[in-house]
């Protein structure tokens, strides 16, 4: 990558510093799990929950995350690791275990599944050291900072992308997050955010990229086209020479993105990729959308950007920029509902709401912000997920007006507790009840043919009312999210057909109990 990163770092670096100067003074909030709920690509294919359900562990070391993953029972139990301080090499090794993959260069999440790796208390930062994803699914990476990671000089570590997928991976939610360089390809360093050999299913969202050569690419090559359904939003790209990400081949969602100073070149779909680029926000930027530095053609489907002060190349052989005259060539279909902000408003929500250490605020999707549900910090590491909402919910018992559509259906789920049932929550008896074997899991209700549903209601147990926190329903057929919240009560949704609903809690003040999950036509 040419040098111009590196000669523009001394002005930004006195932006960045100014920024960071303010950031301090933000709260720095922890949560014993994830908070929020995974959004865009992340949510389908079944979801994505990290660790949720699982121990809750401290650690203040690599080799502390190393040993975490090494001692669980197995590859894929649940695991929540809480991560406070500077993890570098010199507190990095390899762990060893039947439950693991480890190396002493890198964080390495390797043939495993179920876990969440969250920044608390005064922050989590990998210094010089990067995050490798391989052979591996379900994993959520919360509020830490990634920083200087290089493939040249010395230390190297992963590659030297702060955050690096391939071989197989489905399903990662990496969420207010910080990742930069301190330069391009000749100064040691390669990408922020790398997928390659058949990764799916990943969302990106309020994060922030900066002082970097290379973004991120999905697809190593033109012949890499197998990885596809990522979604990037609420995320700033700030100092990017390329790469914002550039994709080859697959489907890319890009919305609500606030782009500064790309320099070379942005949003790069080529090799038959497809990107839907919604609502975001480009300034002081050149050729931040097209297909470059090939001829393999990519296509884009635009709405709603806002292009302040950007430049756009001449088209040639192996340039083709999508402006001056920014318009669709293809069309994108999106498999999940999302709300975008005006395009007006984002860089002012991204700046309110992107990076680590800045209390997992979120947007509204109406060019607002509101806090995480995760409000109250947890001091020290406990054995099972402690977010909490922080609005009171709201249970309706009541709410039962229509056809009660589970009364003689089935039932199953992914856990319960000793002397519970999953045919508790549809006989019509609240004094029976249905609880996971932690504070997390799912109760589903099901049919032999399919059944519309549009609305349900969740009736707590006697004096668990309020445990609830954050849900998800899913259409159980095809692991689609249909709604998520926090808080039981009645629920309501796009009316669905499907032989099965899943009513997945992801959070919880208590042990919940559900007494009838109730299903209605509307």
């Amino acid at each position: 990558m040419r040098r111009s990163v590196a000669l523009r770092l001394s002005a930004v670096l006195g932006v960045a510093g100014a920024a960071g100067a303010i950031a301090l003074g933000l709260p720095q909030h922890e949560a014993s799990a994830a908070a929020n709920a995974a959004t865009g690509f992340a949510s389908q294919n079944g979801g994505t929950t990290g660790g949720a359900g699982g121990t809750t562990v401290k650690a203040t070391t690599g080799t502390q995350i190393h040993n975490a993953l090494c001692t669980r029972a197995a590859s894929n139990t649940p695991i929540i690791i809480q991560v406070e301080g500077t993890i570098n090499h010199g507190n990095t090794t390899k762990v060893s275990g039947d439950s693991c993959n480890t190396a002493a260069d890198k964080i390495e999440l390797k043939e495993i599944s179920n876990v969440t790796i969250v920044g608390v208390g005064a922050g989590a930062t990998f210094d010089q050291l990067g995050i490798h994803i391989r052979d591996s699914s379900n994993i959520i990476i919360q509020n830490v900072t990634v920083k200087n990671v290089k493939k040249s000089g010395s230390p190297t570590s992963n590659g030297g992308d702060a955050i690096g997928m391939e071989s197989t991976v489905r399903n990662v939610w990496v969420d207010h997050a910080t990742l930069e360089a301190s330069g391009g390809e000749s100064e040691g360093f390669d990408g922020l955010f790398d997928m390659k050999d058949d990764t799916e299913y990943v969302t990106l969202s309020y994060s922030i990229l900066r002082n970097s050569g290379r973004g991120g690419l999905i697809g190593s090559s033109e012949s890499d086209t197998g990885n596809s359904n990522i979604t990037f939003h609420h995320n700033k790209y700030q100092n990017i020479d390329s790469r914002t990400p550039l994709l080859r081949g697959g489907i890319a969602h890009i919305y609500n993105n606030h782009y500064v100073s790309l320099n070379e070149s942005g949003i790069n779909s080529r090799a038959g990729a497809k990107a839907r680029v919604d609502s975001n926000y480009f300034k002081d930027s050149k050729d931040v959308l097209g297909t470059f530095y090939t001829d393999a053609a990519g296509y884009w489907q635009v709405s709603g950007n806002i292009f302040d002060n950007v430049t756009w190349s001449a088209k040639g052989t192996d340039n083709n920029p999508a402006g001056p005259n920014v318009v669709s060539n293809t069309s994108v279909s999106i498999p999940y509902s999302f709300t975008a902000d005006n395009a007006s408003c984002v860089p002012s929500i991204v700046a309110a709401t992107a990076g680590a250490n800045t209390g997992l605020k979120v947007s509204t999707g109406t060019c607002s912000v509101t806090s995480s549900p995760s409000a109250s910090p947890t001091s020290s590491p406990t054995s099972s997920p402690t977010s909490s909402p922080t609005s009171s919910p709201t249970p309706s018992p009541t709410a039962t007006s229509g056809t009660n559509l589970s009364i003689g259906a089935g039932a199953d789920g992914s856990s319960k507790a000793s002397g519970t049932s999953y045919g508790n929550v549809k006989d019509g008896d609240v004094s029976t009840y249905w609880s996971p074997s932690g504070t997390t899991g799912d109760i589903s209700i099901k049919w032999s043919s399919a059944t519309t549903v549009g609305r349900i209601n969740i009736v707590e147990a006697s004096g668990s009312t309020g445990a609830i926190g954050a849900w998800q329903v899913l259409n159980g057929a095809t692991g689609a999210v249909l709604k998520s919240g926090t808080g039981a009560g009645s629920i309501s949704f796009t009316a669905t057909s499907t032989t099965k609903v899943t009513f997945r809690v992801t959070g919880a003040t208590a042990t919940p109990k559900v007494a009838e999950f109730q299903t209605f036509a509307s």
